[in-house]
């Protein structure tokens, strides 16, 4: 199996930063792309940020300019550096990852369970 477990998020004021983790594990051969979603109350899913294995990102129009994502291919890992933060930026923010099962080399679209980031006004 394979696992996403994010960690990092909390309750900052308008204005602030905070900067969230994602690390891979289990059975994997290897990671495509690796990305953040976030799901306010009320509304669907919605990209924030991607990275491919080979370091190109892609951002939101909300995000642009604030947010930045980078990963460590050797740990697995991928981050989300957040700053200037919007109370619209409230939302749960989720971890997703292409990742390549070993032997059968089967490719599985893994989800985090979800870390909550509330900003204050």
């Amino acid at each position: 199996q394979v696992q996403l477990v994010e960690s990092g998020g909390g309750l900052v004021q308008a204005g602030g930063s905070l900067r969230l983790s994602c690390v891979a594990s289990g059975s994997i051969f290897s990671i495509n792309a690796m990305g953040w979603y976030r799901q306010a109350p009320g509304n669907e899913r919605a990209l924030v940020a991607t990275v491919t294995s080979g370091g190109s990102t892609n951002y939101a129009d909300s995000v642009k300019g604030r947010f930045t994502i980078s990963r460590d291919s050797a740990k697995n890992t991928v981050y989300l550096q957040m700053t200037s933060l919007k109370p619209e930026d409230t939302a749960v923010y989720y971890c997703n990852a292409g990742v390549v099962k070993p032997y059968s080399y089967r490719y599985l679209d893994v989800w985090g369970q979800g870390t909550l980031v509330t900003v204050s006004s």
